[in-house]
């Protein structure tokens, strides 16, 4: 045997994991948190109350258009996270971002009497960002259609009516 004193290799239970690291948003948080700052930079714009939601759906509706780039790059992400939780916190800490912005417009519509009132703003933007997110599954050519409907559903008051 050798002078060199054998180095021991600690139990499995006294080994640590290495700890994650922090990097920059990956494509599809980065898209998620550039549209949650478009939609909060609505929010507090001067933009008449009665543009506001159309406003902030149709931005959501392109981001989720059939061949967007949003849909996409999300579903890569969240099937490349399912094993890392880190990166999963982070796409759905960038996701309630967007639905926080989203809620700060039909608070602000809403105090207008622009949207209804008998659904919590937070649940009405949860409910309106799966709508314009099924609109990347839906043919092309359908994502008008699909906006006038999230707006009924909102009970967006149409100007003039």
């Amino acid at each position: 045997m050798t002078d060199r004193k054998r180095k021991r290799r600690p139990p499995e239970r006294e080994r640590r994991a290495a700890a994650p690291t922090v990097g920059r948003a990956g494509p599809a948080e980065a898209r998620l948190l550039r549209l949650a700052r478009d939609l909060s930079a609505l929010a507090r714009s001067e933009t008449a109350p009665e543009r506001l939601l159309p406003a902030a759906l149709e931005r959501l509706a392109d981001a989720w258009a059939p061949g967007a780039p949003l849909p996409r790059a999300l579903w890569g992400a969240w099937l490349a996270a399912r094993s890392d939780k880190t990166a999963t916190l982070a796409l759905a800490w960038a996701r309630e971002q967007l639905r926080l912005g989203l809620q700060e417009i039909l608070e602000r519509a809403r105090k207008a009497g622009q949207v209804r009132a008998d659904l919590d703003a937070a649940l009405l933007a949860w409910l309106l960002m799966a709508g314009c997110e099924a609109i990347a599954l839906e043919p092309p050519g359908v994502g008008p259609e699909r906006l006038r409907a999230l707006l009924e559903a909102a009970g967006h008051a149409a100007p003039g009516s």
